[in-house]
């Protein structure tokens, strides 16, 4: 009689990680939500949250933060979702919010900053005492200097140098009215990890993330798509290019990256190679300074 292998491999032990950690959130804490963009980390995330509560429906529910600038397929992608899974989904508007006045447009046509009060006020409306967010630490430096329970207090700032210890996995969700806790199920992901789970589990994801021929204009080296958010400036040449997106955040700030990845199994073999990271390689707003993540999460971004 032969012995089973009784050993994890090591995307079950991701799995069975974060499975634990949503399951913790929804026992401990009053109202969580997750935040949800239609991202592959959060497609990722929210597939962990229906494996975790199945087959009962998911517990709690998704939120995004809509910028008014995302990929339309993104948009599509995420309202097909959560349809599929029949969740609630609570939008915190950005436009809305500079309509009524309560934020201000920057200069360099980036809203990253004003999000961050969008989603705060989100959170006071709907009462939410748990966001489950998609950060890994391989992202950024500032995400690696997260707990998984990631503690904010009743203006939502965060103190990189005031957070609880979690030995043994154990984790303190202990907060008073009008404090939050950010929790981050895949921090001990990688990217390569999300991408090997995605094939594993056969996710759909939006066509953004694949390469195919698309218009692009090179801006310091990285290559935005011609969109309804970008058009080629003065002197700027449209070059028709084999491109994909390794992250999707807003349309006039997230470049596109030079490949011939056409499937998932294309693109992980891509990824195990590289050594830059997708905000390094295709952000623009992360340009302003080394401290630019640092500074938003300390003012209350996720």
């Amino acid at each position: 009689m032969s012995t089973p292998d009784l050993h994890l491999t090591q995307l079950q032990t991701l799995e069975a990680e974060s499975v634990h950690v949503l399951r913790e959130v929804a026992a401990e804490l009053e109202r969580p939500v997750l935040l949800f963009s239609g991202g592959k980390d959060s497609i990722v995330m929210l597939e962990l949250a229906r494996k975790a509560f199945a087959p009962a429906r998911i517990p709690f529910p998704v939120m995004h933060v809509d910028t008014g600038l995302n990929f339309p397929e993104v948009l599509a992608f995420r309202d097909r979702r959560v349809a599929e899974l029949g969740v609630e989904l609570v939008i915190a508007s950005v436009p809305d919010a500079i309509a009524a006045g309560t934020v201000k447009q920057e200069p360099n046509g980036s809203r990253n900053r004003i999000q961050t009060p969008v989603l705060l006020d989100a959170v006071e409306e709907h009462g939410f005492t748990a966001l489950f967010g998609g950060a890994r630490r391989d992202e950024d430096k500032a995400r690696a200097k997260e707990r998984v329970f990631s503690f904010r207090d009743e203006f939502g700032q965060w103190d990189p140098k005031n957070q609880r210890p979690e030995l043994w996995d154990l984790y303190n969700g202990r907060i008073h009215l009008g404090e939050s806790i950010r929790v981050f199920p895949l921090s001990n992901w990688t990217e390569l990890d999300i991408w090997s789970y995605i094939a594993q589990e056969q996710i759909a994801i939006p066509d953004l993330y694949l390469a195919a021929e698309r218009d692009v204009v090179d801006r310091g080296g990285m290559l935005y798509a011609v969109n309804e958010f970008i058009t080629p400036k003065d002197g700027e040449q449209v070059e028709r290019r084999s491109v994909r997106y390794r992250t999707v955040g807003d349309a006039n700030l997230t470049a596109a990256v030079p490949s011939t990845a056409s499937t998932v199994e294309e693109v992980i073999a891509e990824i195990a190679v590289t050594r830059l990271t997708e905000r390094g390689a295709t952000r623009g707003d992360d340009k302003v300074s080394d401290a630019a993540m640092e500074d938003r999460k300390k003012e209350g971004y996720f």
